[in-house]
């Protein structure tokens, strides 16, 4: 069986890590789901990567974490204008 949309879109968290002494701050993911997703597309879970940054970038106040998030939300909207 083939599930061409999924039920609810994909909820995802996103979290500043790294050392700030040497600044490199990464923005990473974690998918939170109640069910399991047989198949997930690569433009969803970039639409909900943005969307989980843009709720990081609200509710962060170091300067150094919304300069990195402000950077990662600028290259995930790069790479989904190319894959268009």
């Amino acid at each position: 069986m083939n599930i061409s949309e999924t039920e609810a879109p994909v909820r995802l968290i996103a979290k500043t890590c790294g050392c700030r002494d040497k600044r490199k701050n990464k923005v990473t993911y974690s998918i939170v789901d109640s069910y399991h997703n047989l198949c997930l597309d690569k433009k969803d879970i970039i639409y909900a990567e943005i969307a989980a940054s843009d709720t990081l970038l609200k509710d962060v106040s170091h300067e150094e974490d919304k300069k990195t998030i402000e950077l990662e939300i600028a290259e995930l909207k790069t790479t989904l204008n190319l894959m268009t």
